[in-house]
């Protein structure tokens, strides 16, 4: 019988269902068994919702790096003027721009003059960063010509000043408001250097989902901007998007070459370059630890298969003396012990995508049990949890909870399956 038995047959799967549903009365260890199933789900859960997080936040900050800034920064190395400043501005930029705009790849070249100042509103100060940018070249950015998400009317940019939310509620703006921009870098007079201050009606209020971004960052016209900041003539840079940003070091050489020799290029991998490293170890090691919590909750598996195989000696060996196999014996509690894995696996995906899916009610529900600031955008640099579900990450969790599962599983099944039904039989 034994030869002739097929392996996980039905009555093996039948004497391991009614060893996991055993009353303790019954020499069943139901108890250790819930307490498996419970460590299982809770560990597969913790998993899943944390590498859904961990993708939502790298997205997240992808998504605002590449939709608000630009792809590669071009710009030129410092000549020494006659005067000993060195400059760095581009004189020819337009001529530059068309030229890496016809590198293959690329959507977009725009010239940008950058400057930092100190804006001012009725009693309200805020230092930001100026970007003079033409209009065409501001809706090319998503997340800055999102109008889900903004106030006011672009098209009227060229008549004011676009500024980041942040800023706004430092200031205290609204759309319609005038702002004044105070540059120490101002008129050149026989008396030395005066500042320079305009003022500016707000025309467009954006939000690029980034704290830092919108906290600081304001938009004026192109030549607006080069007559503030005495750049006549000139741009600092030119804003060089891709069509696909993850390939932008296969660009960087062509783009080299079509800006000139002076010019030197900044992608946006090297300027996140600290960023992106960060998250790459968080993700290794927060896996790391998650896998020893998975295979914390499988030793309760070996746990209560080691209390069943005990409790089931007299009934090993009177299976053993009717004709079962030791493959058989093993085969029944690596079922016991699978089956646990299996379920608590199961429930914990439930849970873990669930989990992912709403995350944004849960957020908003414990914000409430919390009273509230239980997230502050100014240390964490997005304005809500993220959470984004790849089945990629699911299958990691899936496979890493079973595979330790079954492994475990296997130990004290083989020590079922080795005793000796004389010995197992003696006693009783």
């Amino acid at each position: 019988m034994a030869n002739s038995t097929a392996p996980f047959a039905a009555f093996e799967w039948m004497i391991a269902w009614r060893y996991l549903r055993a009353r303790r009365a019954e020499g069943g260890v139901s108890v250790m068994t819930w307490i498996s199933l419970i460590g299982i789900t809770l560990a597969v859960f913790a998993l899943i919702a944390t590498l859904a997080v961990r993708s939502g936040f790298r997205a997240e900050f992808v998504d605002t790096i590449l939709g608000a800034n630009a792809h590669v920064t071009v710009y030129n190395l410092g000549v020494t003027t006659e005067t000993g400043q060195i400059d760095r501005t581009i004189p020819d930029y337009t001529e530059m721009a068309q030229r890496l705009a016809a590198v293959p790849g690329v959507t977009r070249a725009a010239p940008l003059v950058r400057g930092q100042v100190m804006s001012n509103l009725r009693q309200s100060n805020a230092g930001v960063e100026v970007f003079g940018i033409a209009l065409e070249d501001l809706k090319g950015l998503p997340r800055i010509a999102d109008p889900d998400t903004s106030l006011g009317n672009i098209d009227a940019f060229p008549q004011g000043i676009a500024i980041g939310s942040g800023v706004a509620r430092e200031l205290g703006a609204d759309v319609g408001d005038r702002i004044k921009l105070i540059s120490p870098n101002g008129v050149k007079t026989a008396f030395g250097t005066s500042p320079r201050v305009n003022a500016y009606e707000v025309v467009y209020i954006f939000s690029a989902g980034r704290y830092d971004i919108d906290r600081t960052r304001v938009y004026l016209p192109l030549t607006e901007a080069q007559s503030f900041f005495n750049r006549e003539g000139v741009a600092t840079e030119i804003e060089v998007m891709v069509e696909d940003p993850d390939a932008v070091d296969t660009l960087t050489q062509s783009l080299q070459m079509a800006a000139g020799e002076r010019a030197q290029t900044w992608t946006w991998r090297e300027s996140s370059s600290g960023f992106l490293r960060a998250l790459e170890v968080e993700d290794n090691v927060m896996f790391i630890i998650l896998s020893i919590l998975v295979l914390i909750a499988a030793m309760n598996i070996v746990s209560g298969l080691i209390m069943l195989v005990k409790n089931k000696g007299r009934d090993i060996g009177i299976l053993r003396t009717i004709g079962l196999s030791e493959g058989s014996i093993l085969r029944i509690f690596f079922i016991c012990g699978a089956f646990t894995g299996l379920i608590g696996t199961g429930l914990g995906v439930i849970i873990g995508c669930l989990f992912a899916i709403y995350i944004d009610p849960i957020f908003s529900f414990v914000n409430v049990v919390m009273g509230g600031g239980v997230w502050d955008p100014s240390i964490r640099g997005i304005y809500a949890l993220p959470a984004e579900l790849h089945l990629s990450d699911v299958l990691k969790a899936v496979s890493l909870s079973l595979g330790l599962s079954f492994i475990v599983t296997i130990f004290p099944a083989r020590r079922a399956a080795r005793m000796n039904p004389v010995e197992a039989l003696r006693y009783e």
